[in-house]
């Protein structure tokens, strides 16, 4: 393994998506997460040595905000799959 020149390093591009037969869908994927959760996992308020009862409420309000992109899409995930049934039903039972 050759080293370079430590003083005077060059760096190169960043890490690479992987390859695939569907680069459309990767990116599409990639993007949708970096949409959902732009910042990064608060690695400080997940300590899995401490107990249930040491969390405090400001910690669960921050993971919380940390995750409000997918509770976002989670809710309207769960309105879709009650709501487009219920309207099915209304078209094909009602046929205004």
């Amino acid at each position: 393994m050759e080293l370079g020149n430590i003083w005077q390093p060059t760096y190169g591009p960043g890490p690479e998506a992987p390859r695939s037969s569907t680069p459309g869908l990767v990116t599409m994927a990639h993007g949708f997460l970096r949409l959902v959760q732009p910042k990064p996992l608060p690695v400080e308020l997940i300590n899995l040595g401490q107990s249930q009862s040491m969390f405090s409420q400001e910690h669960i309000h921050e993971l919380l905000l940390y995750e409000l992109g997918f509770l976002i899409c989670a809710a309207i995930g769960v309105l879709l799959i009650i709501l487009v049934p219920l309207v099915g039903c209304c078209f094909c039972c009602c046929r205004c």
